[in-house]
């Protein structure tokens, strides 16, 4: 059997059935929207509380009626419950997700990220939805920031919203930085090499994970259809350091910008508070839970009631840990590549 044929049967959990997506409006959102279409769902429902950002995706997809836009926050219980109707798969995408901000507004974080989870987890049993995926990130890993902290609490809840007597099976999607996503650090070099400079960076030593937008949501849809229910699907990723990154983009859109790349100069400003130098994606303690499968790893944690004792098993992968300094990182040569493939440069 063909790999066409076999994505098309995988496919086929979609088809016809009512999608919900929050945080539908966002970068990763957005292209769930857009995979999800070319699947047939009978309904694709979009929940976000930014109005523009409704307005704007509308606007870009054109008429389907196999949309619709719903205007609500994942704060409010009622109004999820009324969203939820009738939905058969949630991918809750929702969440503040920039780490300064959250550090300065902590409780705003805890509202959105994981009271907003939880009312989530509740409308999904009460409504009998199928399947629920939470899309995590490598900064839930070893949290020393609001927002990891935040995320990391919400793949707890989603871990163990399956104890009662509930048909939906509960997962978590894990990963790092999307290349060219709003908020990261690829529009802001842009932006600085337009203005010829600084390009700033808050370390030399800074590695990261990365993923090109239509790569990451694939894998989230792919975990969709493998989940079996508590897992957490980590998506295998590349690794930079942020530096190469900078200077890649310095010389290759400063001339189209009309600058010389020798004149725009890099500036280290100091790592900005609860900002790591590498970020991780399993622990050490997780990777005895963890298998390999292919394109992603499959966390399935320990059971974690407090009357039930199970001994450590054996790790299942070679690694002890899975961070963005442990892999081997891109040559400039090859972030070069990615950024021409992915449309950047």
């Amino acid at each position: 059997m063909n790999s066409k044929v076999i994505a098309m049967i995988k496919n086929k959990i979609f088809e016809g059935k009512t999608v919900l997506v929050t945080g539908g409006a966002g970068s990763i959102g957005t292209e769930l929207v857009k995979q999800l279409l070319a699947m047939n769902p009978g309904r694709l429902r979009i929940l976000d509380n930014s109005e523009s950002g409704l307005f704007k995706l509308q606007q870009e997809l054109g008429h389907n009626e196999n949309l619709r836009y719903l205007v609500g926050d994942v704060r409010d219980r009622d109004r999820l419950r009324r969203s939820l109707k009738g939905v058969h798969i949630v991918f809750h995408a929702a969440a503040l997700k920039h780490v300064p901000l959250c550090e300065y507004n902590p409780f705003e974080a805890l509202h959105t990220n994981v009271f907003g989870t939880q009312n989530m987890l509740d409308a999904a049993r009460e409504e009998g939805v199928e399947r629920f995926v939470f899309i995590s990130t490598d900064k839930a890993v070893n949290p020393i920031n609001t927002m990891g902290a935040t995320k990391l609490l919400g793949e707890k809840l989603v871990m163990n919203a399956d104890l009662g007597d509930y048909k939906t099976l509960f997962s978590c999607v894990r990963f790092g930085n999307v290349l060219n996503s709003v908020g990261s650090v690829i529009p802001i070099f842009r932006r600085q090499i337009e203005k010829e400079g600084p390009v700033t960076i808050t370390s030399e030593k800074m590695t990261r994970f990365f993923m090109s937008m239509h790569d990451a949501v694939s894998l989230v849809i792919k975990a969709a259809e493998k989940m079996q229910g508590r897992e957490i699907f980590i998506l295998k990723m590349k690794s930079l350091r942020i530096t190469d990154l900078a200077e890649v983009m310095i010389e290759e859109l400063a001339p189209k910008y009309g600058h010389s790349p020798d004149m725009i100069k890099i500036e280290n400003i100091g790592i900005r508070p609860g900002e790591k130098l590498y970020e991780a994606l399993i622990t050490e303690e997780e990777a005895s839970y963890v298998d390999d499968n292919a394109e992603m790893y499959i966390l399935r944690p320990g059971i974690t009631t407090p009357e039930f004792v199970k001994e450590n098993p054996k790790s299942k992968i070679s690694m002890k840990s899975y961070n963005s300094q442990n892999i081997r990182l891109l040559s400039k040569e090859e972030i070069k590549k990615e950024l021409e493939t992915n449309g950047i440069i």
